[in-house]
This record gives C-alpha cells, structure tokens and sequence, in this order.
C-alpha cells in the first residue's frame, strides 16, 4: 500500500513538474480579435501550443504600429503585424523585430461596393466618393493602385469616417464605395442584406498590387534569448493556420469560447473570406510557410513607394529570419 501512495505521489510530482515547465509566451494581436486571428485561438484551444510545452497568453491590439512596438519593448515576445509596416519601421528606426512566418501572402485590401453602383472595376471610380478609415495601412498603398489603373487620388472623392461608419455610408448612398480589408466583408454584407442589398468586392490584387501582408513577426530579443521556443512556437502556429482554415466552425467556436462578444458564426465566415489571402497561387508555388526572397523584394518595393522611402534605405532581406522554419 504504502508502494502505491509513492508511486502516486510520484506521479503526481512529475506531473505538476512537467505543467511548470511549460514555457510562457506573450503573443501581440496587431487588432481585435476576430476570425482572422483564429489560429493563435485554435492553437490554444486544440492544444498544438501545449504539446509543444508552451503556455501562451494573448494581448489584444491597435494596429500594426501598435503591436510592433510592444514586441520591440519587450511587451511581448511574438505577434501578427504587417510586414509593410515591419519593413517601413526597421528602414527608419532599425526596429528589432523580424517576420518569422508569412500568413498573408496576398494583400487583404478591397474596395467594396453595392452591386447596384455600376462600379465594377478601380477605373469605374473615377469621379466617385470613396469613404476610408483614418486608420488603415490601405491608404498608404491608395496611390499605388489607382496609379496602377490610370487614376490618382484627385480622381476620386476620398472621405475619411469612423470604421463603423463605412457601411452604412455605403449602403445609403452617401457614399459610391468604401476601402476595407477582404477579412470584413461579411459585416457588409450583412449590412446591405439587411437593406435588401448586395455587394460586390474589388480586391486590389487582382489589379496588380500584391505582395506579402499580416505575418507572424517576433521581437529579436525573443528570438535571440530563446530560440528553440520561437521554433516551437512556429511549428504549432503553422498547425494552427491549417487546422483553422480547414475547420472553419470549429475554429470560429474555439475564437468565441475564449472571446464571447466574438460570435463564432461570423468569425468562421471571417476565415472563409480571408482563405484566398492564405492559400493562393503564392502558397501554391513557393509551398505553406515559406518566404521567397523575390517576393520579400516585391513587398519592399511596394512598401518603399508607399511610405516615400528609397529603396536603398533597407535590405528588406534582414526584416525576415527563416532560420528557424527550416
């Protein structure tokens, strides 16, 4: 009997050894929580984080600015941002923080319009109102489609309004079309719906303006400090985009379950709208996970011009370590 009690206690004792052990992980949101920011949910909620011995704890966020920033402080260790921003902040302020893993390998920015509007492609808004958020990195890459499509921004009627304002605006006339990111589309269509409307989408990608966006970037004091948790980190994260997106209501169910005011319905329709920008002709030729430094040299180009930056002002070769995806 007594033979037992040890055995018991000794099992016990490695158990809660083996759960102190687990290391902890500061991941940044670069925005609120929603269906595109599933994976990391799902990597909890699935136990690909725990299986890799990690604990992983979320921040919400403000932006790409904002999460960038914290991970450069040591707010936190590993996070989602764009990788434009990533490249513009370490080309003017040599921020110590690098990309680790593409998720978006295809821009998420769109115009979305009424399928009542006529409008259907970017030359289609000359002369137009176009209502945007203050906010959104699309306004800095704006010039670099409409130049794309013979037009500039004296072209259109460009209107800046609250977030939750945009749809409204569009779907009551105020306004001709709105700028969004694809990962939204839903809340406008629900919104038209509603109104016995539909919508159509103008993804700037499909006029030419496409490169890598919302990546898996982490601080290099993080990377330096403890590497084989970052490589743990990225393998259980790669599991996590794959899983999310091929089982979009359970991913959207486990994004609710650890955020209630998030339903799970609309994060699942969330993923489906944000699949292309995932899995597309990029991810099919270079494969899941992989930067190409053609494509890296695509995404500076893009960014330099867009924020008024010389090319020669950063080797965006340094903004991506993939030494620990290989």
């Amino acid at each position: 009997m007594k033979a037992i009690v040890r055995l018991s206690l000794l099992a016990s004792l490695i158990a809660s050894t083996s759960l102190m052990a687990a290391d902890k992980v500061t991941f940044q949101l670069d925005w609120l929580p929603g269906g595109d920011k599933a994976p990391v949910y799902v990597g909890i909620q699935q136990g690909f984080f725990a299986a890799e011995d990690l604990e992983v704890k979320i921040a919400s966020g403000r932006g790409s600015t904002d999460a960038l920033t914290k991970m450069a402080t040591g707010q936190a260790d590993i996070g989602t941002a764009d990788i434009g921003a990533l490249m513009a902040a370490k080309a003017i302020d040599n921020l110590p923080v690098v990309a680790v893993f593409p998720y978006f390998t295809k821009t998420p920015h769109t115009f979305i319009t009424l399928k009542s509007s006529g409008i259907t492609s970017i030359k289609d808004l000359k002369g137009k109102k176009v209502a945007t958020s203050p906010f959104t990195s699309s306004n800095a890459f704006l010039p670099l489609v409409l130049k794309q499509n013979d037009l500039s921004e004296k072209d259109i009627n460009l209107i800046k309004a609250n977030p939750g304002a945009l749809g409204p605006m569009m779907v009551s006339g105020n306004v001709d079309a709105v700028i969004a990111w694809v990962t939204n589309t839903a809340a406008f269509e629900n919104q038209a719906k509603n109104t016995g409307k539909e919508i159509i989408e103008i993804p700037w990608s499909a006029s030419g303006l496409s490169f890598y966006s919302s990546s898996l970037v982490a601080s290099e004091r993080f990377l330096k400090a403890r590497p084989d948790v970052a490589k743990r980190f990225i393998k259980a994260f790669a599991k996590s985009v794959q899983f999310a997106y091929n089982n979009k209501e359970k991913a959207g169910a486990n994004v609710h379950k650890m955020v209630p005011e998030v339903d799970a319905d609309t994060a699942a329709i969330q993923l489906n709208d944000a699949y292309d920008l995932v899995y597309n002709e990029v991810t099919t030729k270079d494969g899941f996970g992989n930067f190409t430094t053609e494509r890296i040299l695509k995404t500076w180009k893009y960014v330099a011009e867009a924020n008024g930056l010389s090319e020669d002002a950063l080797d965006p070769t340094t903004a991506v370590n993939t030494s620990l995806t290989e």
